[in-house]
Protein backbone atom coordinates (compact mmCIF):
# COMPACT_ATOMS: atom_id res chain seq x y z
CA UNK A 1 0.00 0.00 0.00
CA UNK A 2 0.98 3.48 -0.37
CA UNK A 3 0.29 6.73 0.60
CA UNK A 4 -1.41 9.02 -1.69
CA UNK A 5 -3.35 12.18 -1.31
CA UNK A 6 -7.37 12.15 -3.01
CA UNK A 7 -9.69 14.25 -3.66
CA UNK A 8 -12.96 12.43 -2.30
CA UNK A 9 -16.96 12.72 -2.91
CA UNK A 10 -18.81 12.31 0.23
CA UNK A 11 -22.55 12.51 1.34
CA UNK A 12 -23.51 16.38 1.79
CA UNK A 13 -20.67 18.30 0.63
CA UNK A 14 -20.22 21.07 -2.31
CA UNK A 15 -17.24 19.57 -3.83
CA UNK A 16 -14.25 16.74 -3.57
CA UNK A 17 -12.03 17.43 -0.70
CA UNK A 18 -8.50 15.93 -0.48
CA UNK A 19 -7.76 13.33 2.07
CA UNK A 20 -4.94 11.06 2.69
CA UNK A 21 -6.08 7.73 1.27
CA UNK A 22 -3.83 4.27 0.84
CA UNK A 23 -3.48 2.82 -2.52
CA UNK A 24 -3.02 -1.15 -3.09
CA UNK A 25 -0.38 -1.81 -5.70
CA UNK A 26 -1.41 -2.80 -9.40
CA UNK A 27 -2.99 -6.09 -9.74
CA UNK A 28 -2.53 -8.34 -12.91
CA UNK A 29 -3.08 -6.12 -16.13
CA UNK A 30 -3.39 -2.85 -14.03
CA UNK A 31 -0.98 0.00 -13.88
CA UNK A 32 0.00 2.63 -11.65
CA UNK A 33 -0.01 5.45 -12.72
CA UNK A 34 1.14 8.95 -11.46
CA UNK A 35 -0.94 11.34 -12.17
CA UNK A 36 -0.10 14.78 -13.56
CA UNK A 37 -3.09 16.59 -14.51
CA UNK A 38 -7.19 15.74 -15.03
CA UNK A 39 -9.70 17.74 -16.54
CA UNK A 40 -13.29 18.22 -14.49
CA UNK A 41 -16.51 16.89 -16.41
CA UNK A 42 -19.90 17.79 -15.95
CA UNK A 43 -19.94 14.06 -15.39
CA UNK A 44 -18.11 14.65 -12.07
CA UNK A 45 -20.30 17.22 -10.81
CA UNK A 46 -23.50 14.44 -11.27
CA UNK A 47 -21.54 11.95 -9.54
CA UNK A 48 -20.42 14.12 -6.63
CA UNK A 49 -24.29 14.31 -6.31
CA UNK A 50 -24.41 10.79 -5.87
CA UNK A 51 -26.75 10.15 -8.44
CA UNK A 52 -24.18 8.23 -10.76
CA UNK A 53 -21.59 5.97 -8.33
CA UNK A 54 -21.90 4.86 -4.81
CA UNK A 55 -20.02 6.75 -2.35
CA UNK A 56 -17.59 7.60 -0.72
CA UNK A 57 -15.87 7.61 -4.02
CA UNK A 58 -12.77 9.49 -5.55
CA UNK A 59 -14.11 10.64 -9.13
CA UNK A 60 -11.81 11.95 -12.04
CA UNK A 61 -12.31 10.41 -15.50
CA UNK A 62 -10.31 12.97 -17.52
CA UNK A 63 -6.42 12.07 -16.28
CA UNK A 64 -3.42 12.12 -18.00
CA UNK A 65 -0.22 11.04 -16.20
CA UNK A 66 3.37 8.75 -15.69
CA UNK A 67 3.38 5.13 -15.88
CA UNK A 68 5.29 3.97 -12.62
CA UNK A 69 4.78 0.42 -12.37
CA UNK A 70 2.99 -2.31 -13.94
CA UNK A 71 1.04 -5.15 -13.21
CA UNK A 72 1.66 -9.13 -13.95
CA UNK A 73 0.69 -9.30 -17.51
CA UNK A 74 0.54 -5.87 -18.79
CA UNK A 75 1.60 -5.62 -22.56
CA UNK A 76 2.82 -2.83 -24.31
CA UNK A 77 3.66 -0.43 -21.58
CA UNK A 78 6.91 0.68 -19.57
CA UNK A 79 7.90 2.97 -16.99
CA UNK A 80 8.15 6.39 -17.62
CA UNK A 81 5.54 5.78 -20.32
CA UNK A 82 3.38 9.39 -20.51
CA UNK A 83 -0.33 8.11 -21.20
CA UNK A 84 -4.27 9.57 -21.40
CA UNK A 85 -6.95 7.76 -19.34
CA UNK A 86 -10.27 7.44 -21.07
CA UNK A 87 -13.07 5.01 -19.94
CA UNK A 88 -13.00 1.51 -19.37
CA UNK A 89 -14.53 -1.51 -21.27
CA UNK A 90 -14.03 -5.69 -20.84
CA UNK A 91 -12.24 -5.83 -24.03
CA UNK A 92 -13.93 -9.54 -24.73
CA UNK A 93 -17.56 -8.72 -25.51
CA UNK A 94 -18.82 -8.18 -29.72
CA UNK A 95 -18.54 -4.40 -28.97
CA UNK A 96 -15.16 -4.14 -27.53
CA UNK A 97 -13.55 -6.63 -30.35
CA UNK A 98 -15.18 -4.14 -33.31
CA UNK A 99 -13.44 -1.08 -31.57
CA UNK A 100 -16.36 0.01 -30.10
CA UNK A 101 -15.44 0.08 -26.12
CA UNK A 102 -17.57 2.89 -25.31
CA UNK A 103 -20.88 0.32 -26.17
CA UNK A 104 -18.86 -2.67 -23.88
CA UNK A 105 -21.17 -5.02 -22.80
CA UNK A 106 -20.26 -4.14 -19.15
CA UNK A 107 -19.97 -0.29 -19.54
CA UNK A 108 -22.33 0.35 -16.70
CA UNK A 109 -20.60 -1.44 -13.76
CA UNK A 110 -16.81 -0.37 -15.45
CA UNK A 111 -18.01 2.69 -15.62
CA UNK A 112 -19.87 3.77 -12.63
CA UNK A 113 -19.47 0.80 -10.48
CA UNK A 114 -16.66 2.13 -8.15
CA UNK A 115 -15.36 -1.17 -7.80
CA UNK A 116 -12.99 -3.68 -9.88
CA UNK A 117 -15.19 -6.41 -11.24
CA UNK A 118 -14.47 -9.08 -8.92
CA UNK A 119 -15.82 -5.96 -6.27
CA UNK A 120 -12.28 -5.01 -4.57
CA UNK A 121 -11.42 -1.26 -4.68
CA UNK A 122 -7.99 0.16 -4.86
CA UNK A 123 -8.31 2.57 -2.17
CA UNK A 124 -8.94 2.66 1.60
CA UNK A 125 -9.09 5.75 4.24
CA UNK A 126 -8.68 5.04 7.94
CA UNK A 127 -9.65 1.35 7.68
CA UNK A 128 -12.97 2.28 5.67
CA UNK A 129 -12.64 1.02 1.67
CA UNK A 130 -13.13 4.23 -0.69
CA UNK A 131 -14.67 3.45 -3.91
CA UNK A 132 -12.42 3.76 -7.20
CA UNK A 133 -11.92 3.05 -10.56
CA UNK A 134 -14.75 5.68 -11.67
CA UNK A 135 -14.26 5.50 -15.56
CA UNK A 136 -11.36 2.58 -14.56
CA UNK A 137 -9.08 5.85 -13.20
CA UNK A 138 -10.51 7.56 -10.45
CA UNK A 139 -7.72 10.07 -11.50
CA UNK A 140 -8.48 13.06 -8.93
CA UNK A 141 -5.60 11.93 -6.93
CA UNK A 142 -1.92 11.66 -7.21
CA UNK A 143 -1.42 8.12 -8.17
CA UNK A 144 -3.92 6.06 -9.47
CA UNK A 145 -4.10 2.18 -10.47
CA UNK A 146 -6.18 1.57 -13.62
CA UNK A 147 -6.41 -1.35 -16.04
CA UNK A 148 -4.59 -1.68 -19.10
CA UNK A 149 -7.10 -0.61 -21.06
CA UNK A 150 -8.02 2.54 -19.72
CA UNK A 151 -4.65 4.25 -20.91
CA UNK A 152 -3.55 5.19 -23.99
CA UNK A 153 -0.28 5.89 -25.16
CA UNK A 154 1.55 9.72 -26.02
CA UNK A 155 4.76 11.05 -26.99
CA UNK A 156 6.56 12.40 -24.04
CA UNK A 157 6.98 15.77 -25.67
CA UNK A 158 3.63 16.43 -25.57
CA UNK A 159 2.25 18.44 -22.92
CA UNK A 160 -0.30 16.07 -20.50
CA UNK A 161 -1.86 19.44 -18.73
CA UNK A 162 -2.98 20.35 -22.20
CA UNK A 163 -3.94 16.87 -23.19
CA UNK A 164 -5.98 15.41 -20.31
CA UNK A 165 -9.55 16.61 -21.20
CA UNK A 166 -9.46 14.47 -24.66
CA UNK A 167 -10.23 11.60 -22.42
CA UNK A 168 -13.76 12.51 -22.01
CA UNK A 169 -15.30 15.78 -22.76
CA UNK A 170 -13.45 16.40 -26.08
CA UNK A 171 -13.29 12.73 -27.36
CA UNK A 172 -17.59 13.33 -26.52
CA UNK A 173 -17.95 16.16 -28.68
CA UNK A 174 -15.44 15.59 -31.55
CA UNK A 175 -16.37 11.95 -32.11
CA UNK A 176 -19.89 13.02 -32.12
CA UNK A 177 -19.39 14.43 -35.19
CA UNK A 178 -16.66 12.85 -37.12
CA UNK A 179 -17.48 9.08 -35.70
CA UNK A 180 -21.18 9.11 -35.47
CA UNK A 181 -22.84 11.72 -37.33
CA UNK A 182 -20.56 11.95 -40.54
CA UNK A 183 -21.56 14.84 -41.70
CA UNK A 184 -20.08 15.45 -44.83
CA UNK A 185 -18.74 18.52 -47.45
CA UNK A 186 -21.76 20.65 -47.94
CA UNK A 187 -23.80 19.62 -44.89
CA UNK A 188 -25.52 21.03 -41.93
CA UNK A 189 -25.02 20.99 -38.69
CA UNK A 190 -26.63 22.80 -35.20
CA UNK A 191 -24.73 22.23 -32.34
CA UNK A 192 -26.70 23.09 -29.01
CA UNK A 193 -24.57 23.93 -25.76
CA UNK A 194 -21.33 25.61 -26.59
CA UNK A 195 -19.71 24.03 -23.47
CA UNK A 196 -16.52 21.40 -24.13
CA UNK A 197 -18.52 19.22 -25.28
CA UNK A 198 -20.15 21.50 -27.89
CA UNK A 199 -17.32 23.31 -28.71
CA UNK A 200 -15.55 20.29 -29.83
CA UNK A 201 -18.45 19.24 -31.49
CA UNK A 202 -18.24 22.56 -33.58
CA UNK A 203 -14.36 22.67 -34.38
CA UNK A 204 -14.87 18.47 -35.58
CA UNK A 205 -17.96 20.12 -37.76
CA UNK A 206 -15.18 22.38 -39.32
CA UNK A 207 -13.16 19.35 -40.20
CA UNK A 208 -15.61 17.99 -42.46
CA UNK A 209 -16.33 20.74 -44.65
CA UNK A 210 -19.75 21.02 -43.44
CA UNK A 211 -20.71 24.26 -44.83
CA UNK A 212 -23.44 25.53 -42.23
CA UNK A 213 -22.40 25.27 -38.80
CA UNK A 214 -25.20 26.23 -36.11
CA UNK A 215 -24.47 27.15 -32.52
CA UNK A 216 -27.09 27.89 -29.99
CA UNK A 217 -26.20 28.63 -26.22
CA UNK A 218 -27.92 30.69 -23.68
CA UNK A 219 -24.60 32.61 -23.36
CA UNK A 220 -23.47 35.28 -25.57
CA UNK A 221 -19.81 34.91 -24.84
CA UNK A 222 -20.09 31.34 -25.44
CA UNK A 223 -21.68 32.16 -29.36
CA UNK A 224 -18.48 34.51 -29.72
CA UNK A 225 -15.94 32.05 -28.89
CA UNK A 226 -18.09 29.33 -30.40
CA UNK A 227 -17.74 31.26 -33.89
CA UNK A 228 -13.79 31.68 -33.30
CA UNK A 229 -14.13 27.84 -33.36
CA UNK A 230 -15.97 27.48 -36.55
CA UNK A 231 -19.39 28.45 -36.44
CA UNK A 232 -21.07 30.02 -39.35
CA UNK A 233 -23.91 30.90 -37.64
CA UNK A 234 -25.09 31.64 -34.03
CA UNK A 235 -28.39 32.02 -31.97
CA UNK A 236 -29.30 32.93 -28.06
CA UNK A 237 -30.98 30.10 -26.63
CA UNK A 238 -34.11 31.92 -25.65
CA UNK A 239 -34.79 34.04 -28.72
CA UNK A 240 -38.28 33.47 -30.18
CA UNK A 241 -39.23 30.86 -33.23
CA UNK A 242 -35.72 29.75 -32.75
CA UNK A 243 -36.47 26.64 -34.97
CA UNK A 244 -37.49 28.48 -37.87
CA UNK A 245 -34.61 30.74 -37.19
CA UNK A 246 -32.31 27.75 -37.61
CA UNK A 247 -34.22 25.49 -40.59
CA UNK A 248 -33.87 29.05 -42.18
CA UNK A 249 -30.05 29.23 -41.91
CA UNK A 250 -30.66 26.55 -45.34
CA UNK A 251 -33.64 27.26 -46.37
CA UNK A 252 -35.11 23.40 -44.95
CA UNK A 253 -34.11 22.22 -42.31
CA UNK A 254 -30.65 21.07 -40.84
CA UNK A 255 -28.97 18.01 -41.89
CA UNK A 256 -27.38 16.80 -38.21
CA UNK A 257 -28.27 18.63 -34.93
CA UNK A 258 -25.79 17.41 -31.77
CA UNK A 259 -27.86 18.11 -28.53
CA UNK A 260 -25.30 18.67 -25.11
CA UNK A 261 -27.80 19.64 -22.58
CA UNK A 262 -30.08 17.80 -20.46
CA UNK A 263 -33.03 20.48 -20.92
CA UNK A 264 -36.19 18.21 -22.67
CA UNK A 265 -37.40 21.52 -24.69
CA UNK A 266 -34.15 20.99 -26.28
CA UNK A 267 -34.27 18.10 -27.15
CA UNK A 268 -37.66 18.67 -28.59
CA UNK A 269 -35.82 21.84 -30.56
CA UNK A 270 -33.08 19.16 -31.78
CA UNK A 271 -35.75 17.06 -33.76
CA UNK A 272 -37.93 20.36 -34.53
CA UNK A 273 -35.48 22.41 -36.71
CA UNK A 274 -34.06 19.11 -38.82
CA UNK A 275 -34.49 19.15 -42.65
CA UNK A 276 -36.70 15.85 -43.99
CA UNK A 277 -34.13 12.52 -43.23
CA UNK A 278 -32.31 14.22 -40.66
CA UNK A 279 -30.58 12.60 -37.88
CA UNK A 280 -30.38 14.20 -34.04
CA UNK A 281 -27.56 12.72 -31.97
CA UNK A 282 -27.49 13.62 -28.30
CA UNK A 283 -24.79 13.10 -25.60
CA UNK A 284 -27.57 13.69 -22.71
CA UNK A 285 -30.43 12.02 -21.41
CA UNK A 286 -32.98 15.07 -20.72
CA UNK A 287 -33.67 15.88 -16.94
CA UNK A 288 -37.26 15.31 -16.47
CA UNK A 289 -40.03 13.87 -18.52
CA UNK A 290 -39.79 13.88 -22.33
CA UNK A 291 -41.93 12.40 -25.31
CA UNK A 292 -40.20 11.96 -28.44
CA UNK A 293 -42.68 13.09 -31.15
CA UNK A 294 -42.95 9.89 -32.75
CA UNK A 295 -45.19 10.85 -35.55
CA UNK A 296 -42.81 14.38 -36.74
CA UNK A 297 -39.93 11.22 -36.36
CA UNK A 298 -41.83 8.79 -38.74
CA UNK A 299 -43.11 11.51 -41.24
CA UNK A 300 -39.74 13.36 -41.73
CA UNK A 301 -37.83 9.51 -42.20
CA UNK A 302 -35.95 11.27 -39.23
CA UNK A 303 -33.55 9.15 -36.65
CA UNK A 304 -32.70 10.23 -32.92
CA UNK A 305 -29.64 8.99 -32.54
CA UNK A 306 -27.67 8.42 -28.71
CA UNK A 307 -24.23 8.83 -28.57
CA UNK A 308 -21.71 7.82 -26.04
CA UNK A 309 -18.26 8.56 -25.93
CA UNK A 310 -18.57 10.05 -29.28
CA UNK A 311 -18.55 6.59 -30.69
CA UNK A 312 -15.24 6.24 -30.59
CA UNK A 313 -12.56 3.89 -29.79
CA UNK A 314 -9.44 6.34 -27.61
CA UNK A 315 -7.21 4.22 -28.90
CA UNK A 316 -7.57 4.71 -32.75
CA UNK A 317 -9.26 8.36 -32.49
CA UNK A 318 -7.41 10.09 -29.77
CA UNK A 319 -4.24 10.11 -31.87
CA UNK A 320 -6.37 11.47 -34.95
CA UNK A 321 -7.68 14.86 -32.80
CA UNK A 322 -3.50 15.50 -31.41
CA UNK A 323 -2.68 15.37 -35.12
CA UNK A 324 -5.02 17.87 -35.71
CA UNK A 325 -4.25 19.90 -33.04
CA UNK A 326 -0.43 19.94 -33.72
CA UNK A 327 -1.67 21.20 -37.00
CA UNK A 328 -3.30 24.11 -35.66
CA UNK A 329 -6.91 22.56 -36.77
CA UNK A 330 -8.41 21.66 -33.61
CA UNK A 331 -7.27 24.58 -30.88
CA UNK A 332 -9.19 22.61 -27.86
CA UNK A 333 -6.28 23.78 -25.36
CA UNK A 334 -8.53 27.17 -26.00
CA UNK A 335 -11.52 26.20 -23.65
CA UNK A 336 -8.69 25.33 -20.74
CA UNK A 337 -8.87 26.75 -17.25
CA UNK A 338 -6.12 25.31 -14.96
CA UNK A 339 -6.12 25.27 -11.07
CA UNK A 340 -3.84 23.45 -8.39
CA UNK A 341 -4.85 20.59 -7.45
CA UNK A 342 -6.17 21.61 -3.76
CA UNK A 343 -8.04 24.14 -5.63
CA UNK A 344 -10.96 21.67 -6.97
CA UNK A 345 -13.66 23.49 -4.73
CA UNK A 346 -13.02 26.41 -6.51
CA UNK A 347 -12.93 24.50 -10.19
CA UNK A 348 -16.05 22.86 -9.08
CA UNK A 349 -17.57 25.77 -8.19
CA UNK A 350 -16.72 27.49 -11.38
CA UNK A 351 -17.90 24.82 -13.43
CA UNK A 352 -21.59 24.81 -12.14
CA UNK A 353 -21.44 28.48 -12.57
CA UNK A 354 -20.72 28.68 -16.19
CA UNK A 355 -17.08 30.91 -15.62
CA UNK A 356 -15.17 28.07 -17.22
CA UNK A 357 -15.47 25.81 -20.17
CA UNK A 358 -12.76 23.43 -19.20
CA UNK A 359 -11.16 23.22 -15.30
CA UNK A 360 -8.08 20.86 -15.52
CA UNK A 361 -6.38 20.28 -12.28
CA UNK A 362 -2.56 20.45 -11.55
CA UNK A 363 -0.84 17.80 -9.62
CA UNK A 364 1.81 19.07 -6.92
CA UNK A 365 4.53 17.13 -9.12
CA UNK A 366 4.07 18.79 -12.09
CA UNK A 367 1.53 20.18 -14.51
CA UNK A 368 3.16 18.25 -17.88
CA UNK A 369 5.46 15.72 -15.86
Amino acid sequence: MMDITAAISRPDTEAPVLEPVRLEPPRPGEMLIRIAAVGICHTDIHAHEGRLAPLPIALGHEGAGVVEALGDGVQGFEPGDHVLLSGSSCGECPNCLNNHPTYCDRAMPLTFGGQRPDGSTALCCGGEAVHSHFFGQSSFATYAVVPQRTAFKVARDLPLDTLAPLGCGVITGAGAVLEALKPGFGDSIAVFGSGAVGLSAIMAARLTGALRIVAVDIKPDRLDLARDMGATDYFLADEDDLADKIRQVTGRGMDYTLNTTTAAAVHTLALDCLAMNGTAGFVSAPRGEWTPPMFQILAGGRQLRGILGGDAAPRLFLPKLIAYWQQGRFPFHRLIQTYPFEQIGQAFADLKAGKVIKPVLLMPHGESA
